[in-house]
């Protein structure tokens, strides 16, 4: 399974794709506090795994993403990841 899909925007800068900001203006996000962080697929596709009685079972993808995410801490000593899920 290929996990390399194309990342699209709606706007490009000197000609590569970026992600319009969602960010409070002038918040400070290196304070500390909890944040609630979502991250969504291309067009939502379900590329990570299945349901399969009622549990999400991960595909190749969806445990790269996982192992990822959970590596976060290791590289960020501030960071604590608290629940997650992914859908």
């Amino acid at each position: 399974m290929n996990c390399q899909h194309k990342i699209h925007s709606m706007t490009t800068f000197q000609n590569k794709y970026r992600i319009e900001s969602i960010r409070l203006p002038g918040y400070d996000y290196s304070r500390p506090g909890a944040y609630f962080v979502t991250i969504v697929t291309y067009q939502r596709q379900c590329l990570l795994g299945n349901i399969f009685n009622g549990e999400m079972i991960l595909n190749e993808c969806g445990e790269i993403v996982k192992n990822w995410w959970q590596e976060i801490p290791n590289h960020y000593s501030n960071v604590q990841l608290d629940k997650w899920v992914i859908m």
